[in-house]
């Protein structure tokens, strides 16, 4: 079911009536993980199953946890947890990834090894759930956080139906406290929870998919030799775009859905393209995958605290990790691999002229600034190129390398790209250090109707769209 469909309008409404008609809060926590299980179910009814399995397996290990004192049965109980929950992803995401590049390491030594390609579905929104889901255990195990005595709570917590299938990632901690006491959304809540729903789905439908998500799929999607270097750059600039609008758009359609039941979620985008720097960018950018692979994988594994040798190679796999964690694919790695490559750099620059006086210097932030959205763009490259030889097609061609390319993008992409991608730019400056919340409490009531009512007459305009999200691949 998409947030940009009529059928979520109709079941988003029933679901708020009946919430609201309902006095135990008991039962509207079991409406709302009935809602949540028919909401995933609408895509594939069967994966329903392997929620099922997480949420069972790690409640289960987690209550066994909590009172274990013997340190090797809770590590034990852990392994449980990760096995199942990394078990689950590897073979649904990464079966037929893994099993590829056997046979072309078998293939290099000469040996031949033939195996049917998997016919594996990928379920939507796993990698998000299993995340979550890990988080909570390794909380428990770390003894951040106690394990919830509620199975119904824990239930909610890991199928709670904004987040479920696109983030943001929401630790245990954040939501399981909520759940403790009935939740109704205020007045305020629930007027600022339905404006947010439609700003997400503005971003999402008119923005990126009326207004950018042409000119990119026209580039990328071009396999007739090379394209003209403007033409290179408004497609990358186009999806650099669109993944934005399509991905905070969802994000924030989700956190004013919750909203409007009384829950918080965390924000999970900042104005990334007014980053200055790639530390900067990743405080910005899908904040709840960033402080994941921070809290539990590159903090565990040393962070910065064993030398300037140790700090980059923690960065890297880190990095790489991420960049896997996006997609089973080599270029995502290597998408990944340049995050970290330009992490490391950042710090070995700052350790060396950090303290120069002109970085601080609005100037300084501006030029650097410029320089982290020029290097962001290009990691796009591969984050969105099917494969590294139209990868490096396309950088050829962005660096004017080659010279002959065809000119693709009609006059009126010209426009839509440039006029978007640069009032996106300019407002994410305007707004780098003003929460949306902020911005939106300065304008006038009549400005924020006005707002507001030419959204949703756009959004009647280009009649919804049937278009994924983006990151519902993931």
């Amino acid at each position: 079911m998409l947030f940009n469909s009529v059928t979520f309008v109709v079941f988003f409404a029933v679901l708020l009536g009946l919430y609201y008609a309902l006095r135990s809060w008991r039962m509207q926590k079991t409406l709302l993980l009935v809602a949540s299980y028919a909401f995933y179910a609408a895509w594939n009814p069967p994966f329903v199953i392997l929620l099922w399995i997480s949420t069972v397996i790690d409640w289960f290990a987690a209550r066994r946890m909590d009172g274990e004192d013997d340190r090797r049965k809770r590590i034990a109980l852990l392994c449980v947890s990760l096995a199942a929950n990394l078990g689950l992803l590897g073979f649904f995401k990464y079966g037929g990834f893994m099993l590829e590049n056997f046979q072309n390491v078998v293939g290099f030594y000469g040996m031949t090894f033939e195996a049917a390609k998997p016919d594996i579905i990928l379920p939507v929104g796993i990698s998000f759930y299993t995340f979550q889901t890990m988080s909570y255990t390794l909380d428990v195990f770390l003894g951040r956080s106690k394990s919830s005595k509620s199975f119904l709570d824990f239930a909610l917590y890991v199928t709670f139906f904004p987040q479920l299938v696109a983030g943001p990632i929401v630790r245990a901690t954040h939501f399981l406290p909520q759940c403790e006491t009935p939740r109704r959304a205020t007045r305020g809540m629930f007027h600022w929870g339905l404006f947010l729903m439609t700003l997400g789905l503005f971003q999402k439908i008119v923005l990126a998919d009326v207004m950018l998500a042409g000119a990119a799929d026209t580039v990328f999607g071009w396999s007739r030799g090379p394209v003209a270097t403007l033409d290179a750059w408004l497609g990358v600039l186009a999806f650099s775009g669109q993944i934005f609008f399509d991905f905070a758009g969802y994000s924030t359609t989700a956190i004013g859905a919750a909203m409007c039941f009384g829950f918080s979620l965390p924000d999970n985008f900042r104005c990334p393209y007014a980053a200055v720097g790639f530390s900067d960018f990743w405080q910005r950018w899908h904040i709840s995958l960033s402080s994941w692979l921070r809290d539990y994988l590159y903090i565990p594994i040393g962070g910065n605290r064993r030398g300037i040798i140790r700090t980059n190679a923690n960065l890297m796999v880190t990095m790489l990790l991420g960049g896997l964690w996006h997609g089973a694919s080599w270029t995502f790695v290597v998408w990944g691999g340049l995050h970290g490559l330009y992490l490391g750099a950042e710090r070995h620059l700052r350790s060396r002229f950090g303290g120069a006086a002109w970085i601080a210097s609005w100037p300084g932030k501006i030029a650097l600034g410029a320089l982290t959205y020029f290097l962001v763009n290009i990691t796009w490259v591969f984050f969105r190129a099917s494969d590294f030889g139209s990868a490096k097609l396309l950088l050829l061609s962005m660096f004017g390398v080659i010279t002959d390319g065809a000119e693709i993008l009609p006059s009126l992409e010209i426009v839509k790209v440039v006029g978007v991608v640069a009032a996106l730019v300019i407002t994410h400056w305007i707004h780098r250090s003003i929460p949306v919340e902020k911005a939106a409490e300065r304008l006038p009531g009549w400005a924020h109707g006005l707002v507001w009512g030419g959204m949703l007459v756009l959004l009647g305009v280009t009649q919804g769209s049937d278009n994924a999200f983006i990151y519902f691949q993931f």
